[in-house]
């Protein structure tokens, strides 16, 4: 496991060049990805997901990465919770993964729309017990009396699905952000920043530019 500080260090010294850089955003997250997965910090799949209310107003979470492929990034919820509502009104959001013990932030914006059933279903399977009972249990977003409302409810799963495996709830799976841009951010001193923005030209091809810190 390496340690971030130390990793830290060598990054901003080094910094982020244009050579440096892979042509193609889902190589690059890839490779940056991958090495924040081998140092020692806490919750690395952790990104903020911004969403748009009726009124314009954005709103922010934390949820986890999934999965991600050339077709993009997956994360998992109920379809009733407050995001889900934001993305059925408007389904341009934004993600970021906050790798600030690296010196690293990673920006991406994008469409999210929900993926196949059978693909929450594969997922959903792999979950432990414990978050397969919650997924039942909580009404996400929803307004509860208090906690007990949920324990107990929860403890009513339990005896439910007592023997079995655990089905997927109708109202919970994923949703796959399709990326419009993405912004690599590496930290350098005295706050001069590299940092380079891939979008895509009319032929679908991605291109890459640096922005002033």
């Amino acid at each position: 496991m390496i340690k971030a500080t130390e990793l830290r260090t060598q990054l901003m010294a080094d910094g982020l060049s244009r050579k440096a850089l892979n042509t193609d955003p889902f190589i690059q997250f890839q490779s940056w990805y991958q090495q924040t997965l081998a140092t020692d910090i806490p919750e690395p799949t952790a990104l903020s997901l911004a969403t748009v209310d009726e009124k314009g107003q954005p709103w922010q979470r934390m949820v986890l990465l999934k999965l991600y492929d050339e077709d993009g990034f997956v994360f998992f919820t109920n379809y009733s919770s407050r995001k889900a509502q934001h993305i059925s009104q408007n389904s341009h959001v934004s993600l970021l993964f906050p790798w600030h013990a690296l010196g690293r932030q990673v920006k991406i914006t994008g469409t999210a729309e929900k993926i196949p059933t059978s693909e929450s279903f594969k997922y959903f399977s792999t979950r432990p017990r414990g978050s397969q009972l919650g997924a039942w249990a909580s009404p996400q977003s929803q307004v509860i009396k208090n906690r007990a409302m949920l324990d107990t409810v929860l403890e009513q799963m339990k005896d439910k699905f007592l023997h079995g495996e655990i089905p997927l709830p109708d109202s919970w799976g994923g949703y796959r952000v399709t990326p419009k841009t993405f912004e690599f951010w590496q930290a350098r001193e005295s706050r001069l920043h590299d940092r380079f923005l891939y979008t895509q030209n009319q032929e679908g091809i991605w291109q890459f530019e640096r922005l002033a810190p």
